[in-house]
């Protein structure tokens, strides 16, 4: 099943939990959970983990030290700061928000760290009806993991992206293997739609309405677009991780569509971007 509704992926205190095992595969993770203000204690386990708050602050108490994280009011404004936390640690999270633990299966223990929201990159995609951004706090070359990646994308209502629609699932040059997962918002309650179609790796084919919470997994295939309807901006979570020893998001773009790069000369970025504060 690629296409996971709000609470299908929900096990104990986490409104999501993808494990690789859940889902089959080997690399990709991802916890979501709305804290109450009762503390919650958790292992990383074999998986490096990142505690990035989609709306409120939270605490996170791990190795000894403790991370005050300001958060944010939501995710359309603006990244957030986040903490990094290694391979076999405890950590304890208290706060009254949702919290993302975006994480991916490693063996290196890298340190724990804290990152300021104004040091996370703001990138501006594509152009006119394909314009979005990409937050990329945990990109390569951004940011040190041993194999996990995510960014956030946020798309104004009325526009594509993932576009156009493009794979990771064949070794070769310019393009990477990885297990893919998005987790959705939905600004004021509206929907959203993702495609995910088939590639020579394997039949896949998924067109989800999605909302706030609802979950995509992409083991292989081209994924795209992600259509946010109008009057409803859509943000997601990707998050990516595979076997190649070197981090990468490399990507292959659908044949058939690859020149719609071309016609973005010329055009406007949407002037909506960026939520939340400059490029």
């Amino acid at each position: 099943m690629t296409y996971l509704p709000y609470g299908k992926a929900a096990g104990g205190p986490w409104s999501v939990e993808i494990t690789p095992s859940l889902a089959g595969w080997t690399y990709s993770g991802l916890r979501v959970v709305d804290l109450t203000g009762v503390p919650l204690s958790f292992d990383t386990g074999e998986e490096e983990t990142i505690v990035l708050p989609l709306s409120g602050p939270c605490t996170v108490e791990a190795a000894g030290e403790t991370f005050v994280l300001a958060g944010r009011g939501s995710v359309f404004e603006g990244p957030s700061d986040f903490v990094y936390l290694p391979i076999g640690t405890r950590a304890t999270l208290n706060g009254a928000g949702r919290v993302a633990l975006p994480s991916a299966r490693a063996t290196r223990a890298l340190p724990p760290r804290q990152v300021p929201a104004s040091r996370v990159p703001v990138e501006i995609r594509g152009a006119g009806r394909a314009s979005r951004q990409v937050n990329n706090f945990c990109a390569p070359g951004v940011f040190e993991c041993d194999k996990l990646m995510a960014v956030e994308v946020l798309t104004p209502g009325g526009n594509w992206s993932s576009y156009p629609p493009h794979k990771h699932d064949t070794p070769n040059p310019g393009e990477a293997v990885l297990e893919e997962i998005y987790y959705f918002e939905v600004a004021d309650g509206g929907p959203g739609y993702q495609r995910v179609y088939s590639s020579e790796r394997g039949r896949i084919d998924t067109l989800a309405e999605v909302t706030s919470g609802d979950v995509v997994l992409v083991p292989y295939g081209y994924h795209g677009p992600s259509m946010a309807a109008p009057g409803y901006d859509l943000y997601y979570l990707n998050v990516l991780a595979g076997p190649a020893e070197e981090r990468s998001m490399a990507f292959c773009d659908d044949p058939r569509h690859a020149w719609i790069r071309s016609s973005w000369s010329g055009q406007d970025i949407d002037p909506r971007l960026p939520f939340g504060r400059d490029a």
